[in-house]
């Protein structure tokens, strides 16, 4: 009997910063052996809680700049003055071999993948229950100071406006519940039928 194989797929989460998409990302990871998290390279300082390599690829600005000129991205973007890009090879190379790729990246990333690799795309953006839900998560991380908190809170009503160019919307007001929406999301796409590799010899050799 043919084997039935699958192509990888790449799972865009997107929201304004303090919506929750970093900790949707990070217990997806927990609970998914089948998907990873795709590292970005970035311009930005490193967070005391971040290790070079895992949560990011920090790098020079020349560096970056460099990376983009030669081709070396499938996206990148500028945030909040700093530079965010995706490396191209390491995310190909897991497609082809069946394996998902995990995006954490804001909506001018999520066009140019749309862009260069639509089949390949699955984009969720998450949005908070409320604009004071939203004020209150940022201060709560206690991450960034009350400036980059208000700049956080001016920018989030032009990257919610952005909704309409994903594919799902997830309203995030209980953890487990948007999770659990996330999980279904990931589980349909990957039966979908474009991405699966060999089913017509395995349907031919059923109907014998």
């Amino acid at each position: 009997m043919s084997e039935i194989r699958r192509r990888g797929l790449m799972l865009v989460l997107s929201s304004p910063s303090g919506a929750g998409k970093t900790t949707l990302a990070r217990k997806l990871l927990e609970t998914d052996s089948g998907i990873a998290m795709s590292v970005s390279a970035t311009t930005r300082s490193r967070r005391l809680n971040e290790t070079d390599g895992v949560d990011y690829r920090f790098v020079a600005a020349e560096t970056f700049e460099a990376m983009a000129r030669s081709g070396e991205f499938l996206e990148h973007a500028t945030v909040f003055d700093n530079r965010y890009g995706t490396p191209r090879q390491p995310v190909q190379d897991a497609l082809a071999e069946g394996r998902d790729v995990l995006f954490d990246i804001d909506w001018q990333g999520t066009q140019q993948l749309k862009e260069r690799a639509r089949e390949d795309l699955v984009s969720v953006f998450v949005l908070p229950p409320s604009h004071d839900e939203l004020e209150r998560r940022l201060k709560a991380r206690a991450q960034d100071s009350d400036e980059v908190v208000g700049k956080r809170m001016a920018k989030a009503a032009d990257e919610i406006s952005h909704w309409p160019e994903y594919d799902y919307v997830i309203v995030n007001s209980d953890l487990d519940l948007a999770l659990f929406k996330v999980r279904s999301i990931l589980e349909a796409e990957r039966a979908r039928r474009t991405r699966l590799i060999g089913v017509g010899d395995f349907v031919a050799q059923l109907m014998r």
